[in-house]
């Protein structure tokens, strides 16, 4: 895997530490002390883990896992033992036989299971790393970095796929006006093994006497995204064609499922844009953060999020949004940093970089956020790169809070249900050409009408996955049920339509039924919280006719539940976000899209009836 486009930019930051020796040395150094390290502003920062895939604290983790990998800050030297970097479970458990490498960036260290290993199920494993060592300054971790998942009873045979294009994809293509100095990338529903995704498997081509332009591929862990970057900007007045081959695989070994065959068999993905002259180059901006500067409330669960401004729309470089460039610091004199779980720029908008610290802030601590600019802190996906033009810093307080109904809302487990994009519990119907990126399960019945040839994913009808998939659907749906119900406006009136609205995050409550008549989306607003959850409690039925949902501000479909007691229907051709948790029936009707999972009969026998739809389980 090629990953050279990431040395300059440490070239760069080494060369600034030793410039800053030098000044140091002649008596111009001593700038104050940084608010975020508690030394001089160019103090050697050691590196930390960015994030790891499986993601820390992941549930229902596949059994058939080959690979662990983790994303590092900055280069690192090799790990010298495979001591380093261990993946143990309680007894009688076994922990696995593996192999460790580095990739060429120097950033991504892979643990590799001995071939036929498989992790047992139901089970919590601990990964933990430790010893890593920066190759440009000599500085080892301070402390190890601990992470946690637990499997789920399954393997995993759900190919990945897509979800995001820079450029966009279009249905006939080419992408029209793309400028030739942006950067190409591609987010999957899954993470991926990093060493599948390289100049050989993502490409970029030009129909003759065009000649395609040199590239290298980088992949950030944590956000699932590739970035291919050109050595010059590209040719205007030019297609250029986009493939991301079959040889790209998540971290069973499923290989891609892309838009050049049908479904069971796996195929490239291809897209094409046409391109117009170059965007000018101007500053990134932090259009906002949440917490908010000041915020003197939050609760100790909190994650820190920031959210971009980019020049011209582009998405942010998601390479450069790591625990380098995003850090959190306790009060002073001591300055002590905060720990995170991961740093990662939320895949779904490409703006929002999101800090989620490994334990509970504490309550009547003010803390500060930083957000690194200049040649070595976030940047955007131009070409050359527009960055941040200063450190942002800001800082919030934190307080004891409970999760009340209204602004705060929990996100609910779904367990052994989650991969599931379709369940019932009488029957599923599919007429039309109809796509399930996700399992299927039926149990208790046994008319199942969705084909296989439809399904992305494995096919359970009453078995123990089915079986279980059912258990863990009635506990969700009384999770949901069993929140506090929302009050003020988070009270909604019987048959309240929702089109055109915008809604916070929260618990939503109507004791009737709830609509999207439309034509206008109701749009779910995070607020730059990728962690943002809306929960709405139906005491009756969900009906959309057009419109749909609609989400922004980092919101994400993994944190949307729609809970009617009774039915739901999914309008003709809307675009629908969110996970249905349904007492009973649920019908998409033609064309519709569903971003999330229909999980029908959570009280009684329920049928799905699909025509020609798409469901995307979202990642999780």
């Amino acid at each position: 895997m090629n990953h050279t486009t990431e040395f300059p930019r440490h070239t760069q930051w080494l060369a600034a530490v030793l410039l800053s020796t030098v000044i140091t040395a002649c008596g111009g150094g001593d700038r104050g002390r940084d608010p975020i390290l508690g030394t001089n502003a160019d103090a050697v920062i050691p590196p930390t883990v960015t994030a790891t895939a499986p993601v820390n604290n992941a549930t229902a983790v596949p059994i058939n896992l080959r690979i662990i990998t983790a994303d590092f800050s900055e280069r690192i030297a090799p790990l010298a033992s495979a001591a380093n970097f261990t993946l143990t479970c309680a007894a009688p458990c076994t922990s696995p036989g593996s192999s460790l490498s580095l990739d060429s960036s120097g950033r991504i260290v892979t643990m590799t299971f001995t071939p036929g290993t498989q992790l047992a199920p139901l089970t919590a494993y601990t990964l933990t790393i430790t010893g890593a060592t920066s190759t440009a300054t000599g500085v080892a971790m301070t402390a190890p970095y601990v992470a946690r998942f637990t499997t789920g009873a399954t393997a995993d045979s759900t190919r990945p796929r897509i979800t995001v294009t820079v450029p966009a994809t279009t249905a006939n293509g080419p992408t029209n006006g793309i400028a030739v100095n942006t950067a190409i990338s591609a987010t999957f529903s899954e993470d991926m093994q990093p060493a599948t995704l390289s100049a050989a498997s993502f490409t970029i081509t030009c129909p003759a006497p065009c000649t395609a332009p040199a590239a290298t591929v980088g992949y950030a862990v944590g956000t699932r995204t590739a970035v291919l970057s050109t050595a010059a900007p590209l040719a205007a007045g030019t297609t250029y064609i986009v493939t991301v081959t079959s040889a790209a695989t998540d971290l069973a070994g499923n290989a891609l499922a892309g838009n050049q065959g049908p479904l069971p068999a796996a195929s490239n993905y291809v897209w094409s844009f046409t391109t117009i002259g170059p965007t000018a180059p101007a500053n990134v901006t932090v259009q906002s953060t949440n917490p908010a500067a000041g915020a003197s409330s939050v609760c100790p669960h909190a994650t820190v999020n920031a959210t971009f401004s980019q020049p011209n729309g582009v998405r942010m470089d998601p390479l450069t949004v790591n625990t380098g460039t995003f850090t959190v610091t306790g009060p002073g004199p001591a300055f002590a940093p905060v720990t995170a779980s991961s740093v990662v720029l939320d895949g779904a908008s490409g703006r929002v970089a999101v800090f989620t610290p490994a334990a509970l802030l504490v309550a009547g601590t003010t803390y500060t956020a930083k957000i690194k600019g200049g040649a070595n802190g976030v940047k955007d996906l131009a070409a050359p790169a527009n960055s941040l033009a200063n450190d942002f810093v800001w800082t919030f307080s934190v307080a004891t809070c409970t999760t009340p109904a209204g602004p705060f809302a929990s996100a609910i487990p779904l367990g052994a249900a989650a991969s599931f994009g379709i369940m019932a519990t009488s029957a599923t119907t599919s007429t039309g050409p109809t796509r399930i990126n996700g399992d299927v399960a039926l149990s208790p019945g046994t008319s199942q009408g969705i084909p296989p040839a439809q399904v992305n994913g494995v096919i359970h009808v009453n078995d123990a996955q089915a079986a279980a998939a059912k258990a863990d659907l009635l506990a969700a749906y009384n999770t949901a049920k069993a929140l506090p119900p929302g009050t003020g406006p988070f009270s909604l009136g019987g048959g309240t339509d929702l089109s055109g609205l915008t809604l916070a995050p929260g618990t939503y409550t109507s004791a009737t039924t709830i609509l999207i008549n439309g034509p206008a989306a109701v749009v779910l607003d995070g607020g730059g919280n990728a962690n943002a959850t809306w929960v709405f409690q139906i005491g009756s039925s969900l009906t959309t006719v057009s419109g749909g949902v609609s989400l922004i501000g980092g919101a994400q479909a993994k944190n949307v539940f729609w809970v009617p007691t009774a039915d739901a229907t999914i309008g003709t051709n809307t675009i629908f976000q969110g996970t249905i948790l349904a007492g009973r029936d649920v019908t998409a009707k033609t064309g519709a899209v569903i971003n999330g999972r229909i999980l029908a009969g959570a009280i009684g026998a329920a049928t799905v009836a699909l025509d020609g739809n798409t469901v995307n389980v979202p990642a999780p």
